[in-house]
């Protein structure tokens, strides 16, 4: 059975048509998006909104199902939703309580930009689907 998960998907626009993703720099495991584990009884949209205010401390609606894939890491299944937050800042730190209380570096990397060595693995297969997805 395949775990669920769920990655919100906010971004902004950049100027010439272009979008920028909000991202962020773990302190142990390099460049990702929001993503985690979807809880029992709770949706992926539920999850994906959760997730994002509990990693960055922002607030947002679902603006759009980009469905789903089983190719992001083995053994999940991970569920991308288009998120829409207003007001956002250019960087900031937020405190979770991930990882025993790790602080996670926000900020903005453009769509079409691809992947640096700074990425986590996974999520370089994550980047890659949501350029595709939006396009």
């Amino acid at each position: 059975m395949l775990v669920g998960k769920a990655c919100p998907v906010v971004t902004r626009a950049a100027g010439h048509g272009t979008l920028d993703l909000l991202v962020f720099r773990h302190p142990l495991a390099g460049m990702q998006l929001v993503k985690g584990t979807i809880e029992s009884g709770e949706s992926a949209a539920e999850a994906a909104l959760r997730e994002l205010h509990e990693e960055s401390g922002v607030k947002a609606a679902i603006a759009a199902d980009l469905r789903s894939s089983t190719s992001i890491a083995a053994g999940e299944k991970w569920h991308f939703f288009h998120c829409s937050a207003e007001g956002l800042a250019e960087n900031w730190t937020h405190h979770t309580a991930d990882g025993g209380g790790l602080d996670f570096a926000f900020s903005w990397w453009p769509l079409r930009r691809p992947a640096t060595a700074e990425w986590h693995p996974v999520f370089v297969r994550a980047l890659g689907y949501v350029a595709a997805a939006l396009g």
